[in-house]
């Protein structure tokens, strides 16, 4: 497949982080990082777990992309910055970081645990100001710029009991928003993506049932189910050069869920 190149993404050099899956499952980084092997980037997947990140790569490398796999945990400042040191000692540079790690939280403030809130806010939040802080330097020595697009979620913007969850996504349009504020400067863009309810791995892992799923579907006003390739076109255009005047904003990508709330799906 020959790259488009209109993305502006060809010979560029992009992290992705959660890019993996299960078994040949699209989630929402296993499909960015397809899609920016597709449009010509070097991508380094990015996993806790070596063997989903080398699985994504197989299918990148599929279709004649360059991609290569990595397990760091992300929760360390130490292994981001080593993460950071692999993808441009593997390309020579830096241009892109899709910070796409995230766990849940379906308790309320006062059932919620203090560990378990720690635990989210370090996974949700922690992952995200790392990757960030160990990317960005070395994206401005070696490419004089780049882009990043932080996973958000829809939860941020219409809570629905999920607090911990809402909070950490809360938290990551607010540091997105100073990234782009204090790093434009010097030529950084950063966007989010707020997922709705797309049907990924990490979904059907927990035993959907279909009532359940066809209510997701319903909550859509296009009736009509997400998946993560909607999520991955999202952040490959916001990491693209067609979106070169835009930062610090927030791409809702939902089936129009969050304008008319959940009582659509009942």
């Amino acid at each position: 497949m020959t790259p488009n190149e209109e993305w502006g993404l060809i010979g560029k050099v992009a992290i992705v982080t959660g890019g993996g899956a299960k078994d040949d499952g699209i989630g929402n980084g296993r499909a960015a990082a397809i899609l920016l092997g597709r449009a010509g980037a070097h991508v380094l997947v990015v996993d806790r777990d070596l063997g989903l990140a080398e699985r994504t790569v197989q299918m990148i490398r599929a279709e004649g992309g360059s991609a290569a796999a990595a397990a760091y945990d992300v929760t360390e400042s130490k292994q981001c910055e080593a993460m950071v040191a692999d993808a441009v000692s593997r390309w020579g540079r830096l241009d892109c970081l899709d910070n796409n790690v995230g766990i849940g939280s379906r308790l309320s403030v006062v059932d919620e645990s203090e560990e378990h809130w720690a635990q989210v806010m370090r996974v949700n939040v922690d992952t995200m100001f790392l990757c960030c802080k160990h990317a960005i330097p070395a994206m401005i020595r070696t490419a004089g710029g780049g882009a990043i697009v932080n996973v958000s979620s829809i939860s941020a913007l219409r809570p629905r009991g999920l607090t911990a969850y809402t909070v950490s996504k809360s938290a990551v349009i607010g540091l997105t928003k100073a990234l782009a504020v204090d790093h434009g400067p010097q030529g950084i863009r950063a966007n989010c993506v707020a997922p709705g309810a797309v049907y990924t791995p990490m979904v059907y892992g927990r035993g959907m049932t279909d009532e359940a799923r066809e209510m997701r579907r319903k909550a859509s006003v296009l009736g009509r189910e997400g998946t993560g390739w909607d999520i991955g076109s999202a952040v490959r255009f916001l990491l693209s050069d067609q979106a070169r005047y835009i930062t610090g904003q927030t791409l809702v990508v939902d089936g129009g869920a969050t304008l008319v709330g959940p009582s659509r799906a009942s």
